[in-house]
């Protein structure tokens, strides 16, 4: 288990099940998908949010939103779902549930196909939403999960051929200029920049340092 939201220590491990593990905190290369390798049979996305942008989505924004505007992969907006579904997808491990809100849920199906999903919520602005109780959404996330599990045969991979391009829409021109720090970044514009590779893995390390430095120009560290 890979906390990964916010500080990155949300999860209390004193009431996790005595056979799990947990990731937690910060400074991690795959961030979200810190600890995958090819030995997972699938992974599930739990309490993830849509892209900015994407409908009213409650805290719809895309990895690290304090920097980030908007994010194309190949071409195509993409948020933290299918970004990290091509990470699970380049170790050949499927992604077999996606919990968030409604919005989320549309969004996972486009890019993943008929995975299961929970909606624990409905959004109704960025900022309010129609919420399921605790306990009936664990109820619904462990069906889910369960029948997740017996459908992993079925369950397609999310495997982005290269060469793999992120174009990055930065929120101040700041943070485009101080990117281009690394050679491999092409500045597209006063907000946009890109970076590209043959191997995912290598394209999205390339796209989170873009992000890191984002972050740090923001809080004015550079």
């Amino acid at each position: 288990m890979n906390d990964a939201h916010g500080s990155m220590t949300n999860i209390l491990i004193e009431e996790l099940d005595e056979r799990a593990s947990l990731i937690s905190g910060s400074n991690k290369q795959l961030l979200q998908m810190e600890g995958l390798d090819a030995s997972f049979d699938a992974v599930f996305f739990v309490g993830y949010h849509a892209y900015e942008g994407n409908a009213d989505g409650v805290m719809n924004h895309t990895i690290y939103g304090g920097a980030v505007t908007e994010i194309k992969r190949n071409g195509e907006v993409v948020g933290e779902t299918a970004i990290n579904a091509g990470i699970a997808g380049a170790y050949g491990v499927p992604v077999a549930l996606v919990v968030g809100d409604d919005v989320l849920c549309r969004e996972a199906q486009h890019f993943l196909g008929n995975i299961e999903t929970v909606a624990v919520k409905e959004a109704i602005d960025r900022f309010a939403a129609k919420l399921l109780t605790p306990k009936r959404s664990q109820k619904l996330i462990k069906e889910a999960a369960q029948r997740a599990l017996a459908r992993l045969d079925e369950m397609k991979l999310h495997r982005i051929a290269g060469p793999i391009e992120f174009e990055i829409t930065t929120k101040l021109t700041s943070m485009a200029h101080m990117c281009t720090l690394f050679p491999t970044v092409e500045r597209r514009g006063p907000k946009v920049v890109a970076v590209r590779s043959d191997c995912y893995l290598e394209a999205y390390r390339q796209l989170l340092g873009c992000l890191i430095i984002s972050g740090a120009t923001a809080r004015g560290w550079l």
